[in-house]
């Protein structure tokens, strides 16, 4: 493909390392739920999100139950809604208090800063809520990376498997998809972005992926170990 007119950047397993969001983001948040509930339930915000937990449930529940609901969710690593916007609260005192940094791979690091020193602009499309997804990028490994980013995306815009989705993203950028590309590590997403019409690229890093990806679905993408191989022709 010609270089892209933008570039649209999943984080886990592509930015950043599988094992970082589900070896210390997801725990902490499974353990901070309680008493984060217990503490900020009553503040608007966090209770618009509670009662969407409790719609999904159908029923009127206690606190208790909510919680006990989200912490399974956390165990299933649900894409909710409700659930990564909570997330991101939880998360948000841990990068405050310095409990810990967002992993960034070093070459993800170095291309997103010369993409945007070439004029690319840069977003990010993920199943964390777009306040979680700042904190990340605001407090990783190689400091702020939040200037290098034009525009942020979440499950809000739709869900990260269905085409319609990419496709309201282009109109949000505001360019044809095809002048897009979708980096992820998730082919159904990188299939999806492709029937909107997007150049896409597969991130299929050894670290989180120990047997490479193959096969005629995999083939559809351009399929990199990392983001200096990505080539634009």
């Amino acid at each position: 493909m010609t270089q892209p007119q933008a570039i649209l950047t999943d984080i886990e397993g592509t930015t950043s390392s599988i094992s970082f969001v589900k070896d210390v983001l997801f725990p902490y948040a499974r353990r901070e739920l309680p008493k984060f509930v217990r503490e900020h339930g009553g503040h608007p915000q966090v209770r618009h999100w509670l009662n969407q937990v409790a719609d999904a449930l159908g029923e009127d529940v206690p606190d208790d139950t909510l919680v006990l609901t989200l912490q399974q969710w956390i165990d299933e690593d649900r894409k909710d809604t409700a659930l990564k916007a909570l997330e991101g609260m939880i998360w948000e005192a841990g990068y405050r208090d310095a409990d810990f940094t967002a992993h960034i791979y070093p070459d993800a690091a170095r291309l997103l800063r010369a993409w945007h020193e070439a004029g690319i602009p840069l977003y990010v499309y993920s199943s964390g809520s777009v306040p979680a997804q700042k904190l990340f990028f605001a407090h990783s490994d190689a400091g702020d990376l939040t200037p290098l980013i034009s525009g942020w995306f979440d499950t809000q815009v739709g869900p990260k498997r269905e085409s319609n989705s990419y496709r309201k993203i282009a109109e949000s950028i505001g360019l044809p998809a095809p002048q897009i590309l979708f980096l992820s590590d998730v082919v159904e997403e990188l299939d999806a972005a492709g029937r909107a019409g997007m150049h896409t690229a597969l991130l299929d890093r050894l670290s989180d992926y120990p047997t490479p990806r193959s096969g005629l679905e995999v083939g559809k993408h351009q399929r990199v170990e990392a983001f200096d191989q990505i080539v634009f022709a």
